[in-house]
């Protein structure tokens, strides 16, 4: 399942990713959720703290988490505190979905 972000992602966007993520922890035909951020403007600590806390609730769910199209001041923060190690970052959403297809592996 591909989630696509756009505009930015900060304190009054936030509630509109956990309404739009939040059914698909409990969906048992999904195996991987990807997160495209190629349209996404913008990202602040509270978008960046939401997609901790959707990674987690992911991996509780025994689902894997991928961005896609991370750019910009998210790739930054991302690659400044370290916390793109604690993703599967892939290009692009076609790349992610391919990455997180039975039989794949881990990217």
């Amino acid at each position: 399942m591909v989630v696509h972000l756009a505009g930015d992602l900060e304190a009054s966007t936030v509630p509109l990713l956990r309404q739009s993520v939040q059914p698909l922890w409990g969906r048992a035909d999904l195996a991987a959720v990807v997160l495209d951020a190629t349209g996404l403007g913008f990202c602040d600590s509270t978008g960046i703290s939401a997609l901790i806390a959707s990674l987690r609730t992911c991996q509780a769910a025994g689902k894997r988490f991928l961005l896609s199209g991370v750019h910009g001041t998210l790739a930054r923060f991302l690659a400044t505190t370290g916390l793109h190690r604690a993703f599967e970052i892939c290009d692009s959403a076609d790349a992610a979905v391919r990455a997180a297809s039975p039989g794949a592996g881990r990217a």
